[in-house]
């Protein structure tokens, strides 16, 4: 009898650990979010998120993802975060996981969605809105094959998501279409392993119920840097910096123009930094542009400045590991500030700013009393001999006063009496004196 009473204890010892293990008590889970677009400064976020994560000796990851996409290396450097962690991962996709954010869902372990979610349209764009070339779009639909298989999920649906040529039209994806599987779609393939309404019934899936929940949040540092990354502010914070300053050289001093010019730098740089794209070497070239740029705004000689902007440009390629993207918003930067400029140019012309201290305004006009010799008029009228011949030149004495003259004909004798008829700065024209 007591052993069998043993036996029943220890069996509803054994039940009560089951059931608390299936309720995930005593656990430690982690929820990260991914929206928006997915930028380096997400990745940073991620990337710190997880470290934390693994630090806390958290059970399980899971990552609430709705995104409309957005860089490509930014997605494939979260992949490769994701593929490192030892912690069990979980995409739960709750409106869209669509192009870059369907590649960070495949390399999860599980993908859970709500009814409406859906994932794919993974197709490569460019900045410019254009397809990439085919080089990179093999690049994409190798890496989103790759992270399909690597969590034992059938790789052709996830290349059908990059890839408009395959053909899969009971799935909404005919040949010249990218695939979305919508919730249904994507159990019915194996991608998803299940459809939940809200996060309390994906805990009740994973067995995590009563697992204890620590959900992260962006610093204000890394909002601002996801911000700072995005690739449509990137050409707007360049352009504000090239218009500043090309406004401050029409100013007098150094004001509000070349403040929000230098602001704008500072903050792309400061975003690039958070982000970890960006180091302390590239802010040291970006201080050496700006004081070289503030020191032709009060010591103008051209040399200087031009030194300066080409530190920036130097300091901005290094921020950066997507040289098209770059190259585009300088030159949107540098359209904008031309067509500033010439704007400027046209209202202000150049007798403001630093172009008042390069550029001569005085012209020296006899109405302003600059002659380039003495235009002696007070001669005009006055008679006298000549001393020499006249071959055209010689010279005359007026009034005991020797003068160098020129006649107004031909040859003139010496001797002749003469009258001054004209005079131009120095040359003083004779007329021979007829009886």
């Amino acid at each position: 009898m007591a052993t069998v009473l043993l036996f029943g204890f220890y069996c509803q010892q054994t039940n009560v650990s089951v059931s608390a293990e299936d309720n995930g008590e005593g656990k430690l889970v982690y929820v990260i979010p991914i929206e928006n677009e997915v930028e380096r400064g997400l990745e940073a976020f991620i990337k710190r998120t997880t470290t934390e994560a693994e630090e806390a000796n958290a059970d399980h990851i899971i990552l609430e993802i709705n995104t409309p996409g957005g860089r490509v290396d930014a997605a494939e450097n979260i992949g490769e975060i994701l593929q490192d962690l030892e912690v069990e991962t979980t995409s739960f996709i709750t409106v869209k996981a669509l192009s870059a954010g369907s590649y960070i869902a495949l390399n999860t372990d599980n993908i859970y969605m709500k009814p409406q979610a859906n994932m794919g349209a993974s197709g490569v764009i460019t900045a410019d809105g254009n397809a990439a070339d085919k080089k990179a779009q093999s690049a994409w639909i190798a890496s989103m094959r790759g992270a399909a298989s690597s969590k034992d999920r059938d790789p052709l649906y996830a290349e059908a998501m990059a890839n408009q040529s395959l053909d899969l039209p009971e799935y909404g994806a005919p040949e010249g279409e990218f695939l979305t599987l919508d919730a249904n779609y994507a159990v019915e393939v194996d991608y998803a392993q299940g459809i939940v309404n809200h996060r309390t019934g994906l805990l009740n899936e994973l067995s995590l119920a009563n697992a204890e929940i620590i959900e992260t949040e962006t610093t204000v540092a890394e909002g601002l840097a996801r911000f700072l990354t995005n690739p449509v502010v990137v050409p707007i914070l360049l352009s504000l910096a090239s218009i500043g300053l090309i406004v401050e050289l029409y100013s007098p001093g150094f004001g509000i123009p070349g403040s929000i010019g230098i602001a704008s730098l500072v903050l792309y740089f400061y975003g690039h930094i958070v982000a970890g794209l960006a180091g302390y070497e590239t802010m040291l070239l970006l201080l050496l542009g700006l004081v070289l740029i503030i020191i032709e705004i009060f010591a103008p000689g051209g040399i200087l400045g031009f030194i300066g902007v080409g530190a920036i440009v130097a300091a901005l390629y290094m921020s950066t590991d997507d040289v098209g993207n770059m190259t585009m918003s300088i030159a949107i930067a540098l359209i904008a500030s031309i067509v500033v400029a010439v704007i400027l140019f046209k209202t202000i012309g150049l007798e403001k700013g630093i172009f008042r201290r390069v550029i001569l305004q005085d012209s020296t006009s006899s109405d302003l009393g600059y002659v380039s010799t003495s235009n002696r008029m007070e001669l005009v009228g006055m008679e006298g001999v000549t001393v020499t011949p006249l071959h055209a030149s010689g010279a005359a004495e007026f009034d005991d006063e020797r003068l160098d003259v020129v006649s107004e004909g031909g040859f003139i004798g010496p001797n002749v009496p003469v009258k001054i008829i004209k005079v131009e700065g120095s040359r003083i024209v004779v007329r021979e004196i007829t009886q």
